[in-house]
């Protein structure tokens, strides 16, 4: 505190008596100065570490913030691991079916019980690395597993109790040079079916198989002993040399005995091909394939040909010439990635009298290529007039104002989001068969992935 020598008082009125001891001119200066003029040397000194001062008491009340606003949120509960799983090599994928957790590892796959953390069995036949797992548990303790490898073959078995039932290798070739690399696998809830997306050197496309589950339940609970002599056990207590020599046996044996329960092609998707002009010579040629009979006039105003589209292309070119070579266009490329997901019955999907219809199976996929604003559906359970080599037609479009960015399907099937590359979003309910709501984001958001909680 700062404190006068001499007491406050008025001073006498002759300039003659005033107090001559201090050369402080008192009434000249600020009395709240607490300090004392210092020289240059110790005003720099002074100044540095009032500065340091006022850094720290800045970050002292930035963190004071910080927790203030911390203790007004809910504070999330910490959990612990409970226990852990010991597993041979590194594990790269997990899959949950069931009571049991099927675990990708550098060698094969494991199974282990969710309860008690114990291996169940192990399946190391083929001595490759597992990347992806997608399970489904089929009933009576039955589990449908599909595991893509690093070089990209993909492995259904059939799992019962504690061991592995190989079924097939759905892309497997003779020459591994001409192999057909997997992109993505899904199974359907109740594993009815299978999708597998497929990419050569040239193109991509996407195969559907339907799994004879039944078969699979009638061959494992009927003939337990047959199915346990094409089963991968867990053989930790034998030697290398036995295991080496009954894995290829088994191997061997599930590839040439197991031929009842293989699953079935229904499907083959490519990707859509760009818009072109009509494959008929004539508007009469058009008129033939109508069988409905509700067409007026030869339709020559509707006809849109090849030498039309060339010349909107020549048009657009010659506009936007500079445009176009400014941003260095390039050819259009074949998508070579889809997204697609397995639907239940619903009113989106035509469906005929004469197929029947099962609640929990799924009737149809909804498929959408990168780059594609539309979202096609197709029917699983239609009697094919074509051959599955053939490429189908949809049974239903839906036309999308911008490229489908992403899709997710609720976990009852009813709901089916779509994002678009513009940021908007449509939430269709598929019973119904009309969107409920739609939201359209910022800008300058990105959707890249969807999921329903």
């Amino acid at each position: 505190v700062y404190i006068r020598k001499h007491p406050l008082e008025i001073p006498p009125p002759s300039e003659k008596d005033w107090i001559k001891d201090d050369e402080e001119d008192f009434f000249l200066q600020d009395p709240d100065r607490m300090l004392d003029a210092l020289p240059q040397p110790v005003k720099m000194v002074r100044k540095l570490v009032m500065l340091v001062f006022e850094n720290a008491m800045e970050i002292i009340e930035r963190r004071d913030a910080v927790q203030e606003a911390q203790k007004g949120k809910v504070q999330a509960t910490k959990c612990f691991p409970t226990a852990e799983f010991q597993v041979t090599g590194r594990a790269n994928c997990l899959a949950a079916s069931g009571k049991y957790i099927f675990v990708g590892l550098s060698m094969g796959l494991a199974v282990f019980q969710v309860s008690g953390c114990k291996q169940v069995c192990a399946w190391d036949a083929a001595k490759t690395e597992i990347c992806v797992i997608r399970a489904s548990a089929l009933g009576n303790e039955h589990h449908a597993l599909l595991a893509v490898d690093e070089l990209g073959f993909v492995w259904l078995f059939c799992f019962y109790k504690d061991s592995f039932l190989f079924i097939k290798n759905l892309n497997e070739m003779e020459d591994i040079s001409k192999r057909n690399t997997c992109m993505e696998v899904v199974l359907s809830q109740g594993g009815d079916y299978a999708g597998v997306l497929l990419q050569g050197n040239k193109e991509a496309w996407l195969e559907i198989y339907r799994l004879p589950k039944d078969s699979w339940l009638k061959e494992r609970e009927n003939s337990p002993g047959a199915a346990t002599g094409l089963t991968f056990r867990d053989r930790s207590n034998q030697g290398s040399m036995a295991d080496s020599l009954l894995q290829e046996s088994l191997l061997s044996a599930s590839r040439t005995d197991v031929k009842t329960g293989l699953p079935v092609l229904v499907l083959k998707v490519k990707p859509p091909k760009p818009i072109t002009g009509s494959s008929f010579k004539s508007p009469l040629d058009a008129l033939m394939k109508v069988d409905d009979g509700s067409v007026f006039g030869l339709g020559h105003n509707h006809l849109i040909k090849d030498s039309q589209w060339e010349q909107q292309e020549a048009i657009f070119r010659n506009t936007y010439q500079e445009y176009l070579e400014a941003e260095g266009e390039s050819k259009d490329e074949i998508p070579r990635h889809a997204t697609f997901h397995f639907l239940l019955p619903s009113r989106i999907l035509p469906m005929g009298h004469e197929i029947k219809l099962q609640p929990a199976v799924p009737t149809g996929i909804s498929v959408h290529w990168d780059g594609s604003h539309n979202l096609c559906l197709y029917l699983l359970n239609r009697l094919f007039k074509e051959k599955v080599d053939a490429d189908p037609k949809p049974e239903v479009v839906w036309p999308c104002a911008a490229p489908i960015a992403c899709s997710a399907v609720s976990s009852c099937c009813r709901y089916l989001a779509l994002a678009c590359e513009d940021a908007a979003i449509t939430i269709w309910d598929q019973h119904l068969g009309y969107p409920l709501t739609v939201t359209a984001l910022l800008d300058e958001h990105v959707i890249r992935s969807m999921h329903f909680l």
